[in-house]
């Protein structure tokens, strides 16, 4: 009896470590696709996101493979992370979070989609870390600007706080978020940093910065850095 009760224990306990490295690989997966998302995002800067807005963004939430619900009808779900510059104007760690949008009309059969936002401000990226944030609503969003055009914003994207934009097979379009929720993902933040941390905590590097982690930030630094 205590013999087998001793071998569940193992079993229960080897399950539990399978289920932990496996959620630490899905981190990891998704950080590297936000790394060759970003790299996608000023290779061809005549179609993608203009350097300038990249420049001066205050955070920027990467969120690839963000999946389509249904056709032109239902909503869309994605996990990502977040980057936020701190007060002396560089990249802190990231933070996990989770999209849930309305449905992609313009995208009628696409399954899935890599979704950027570029923060202006400082005041969308606070809002998200304190907790769930409703693009438009909390924050004004529009459709980010592609190529030459960011040099000739039109009225709607000077006065947002947040661009958006979408990539497909590709290549980057504006895109509309507006009534989208954002919010922290904290499961996914304490299995990569292994700990129970707050989102202020994690900016501030008190979970320290995985090698990932700093590959993402220098991915994001060397997109910012152009103009």
């Amino acid at each position: 009896m205590h013999r087998t009760l001793r071998t569940l224990c193992f079993l229960g306990l080897g399950l539990l470590a399978g289920n932990a490295l496996a959620a630490r690989a899905a981190q990891e997966e998704k950080i590297a696709a936000a790394i060759e998302v970003m790299q996608q995002a000023v290779r061809l800067p005549e179609q993608n996101i203009p350097p300038r807005l990249l420049h001066n963004a205050q955070g920027i939430a990467i969120i690839p493979g963000v999946i389509k619900a249904g056709f032109m009808v239902g909503g869309s779900y994605g996990k990502g992370l977040l980057l936020v510059r701190d007060e002396h104007g560089q990249w802190a760690p990231p933070l996990f979070i989770a999209l849930a949008a309305g449905s992609f009309g313009w995208q009628i059969g696409a399954q899935s989609t890599d979704v950027v936002l570029v923060f202006k401000g400082r005041r969308g990226v606070e809002g998200i870390v304190r907790g769930t944030f409703t693009l438009g609503a909390d924050a004004a969003i529009a459709a980010g600007p592609v190529g030459r055009r960011g040099e000739a914003a039109t009225d709607a994207e000077l006065k947002a706080e947040i661009l958006s934009y979408s990539r497909s097979r590709g290549l980057f379009a504006g895109i509309s978020l507006e009534g989208s929720n954002m919010a922290i993902d904290h499961e996914a933040n304490e299995v990569y940093y292994g700990k129970v941390v707050w989102p202020a905590d994690i900016l501030a590097g008190k979970a320290g910065t995985p090698a990932s982690a700093q590959a993402l930030i220098e991915a994001v630094r060397k997109a910012t850095n152009r103009e």
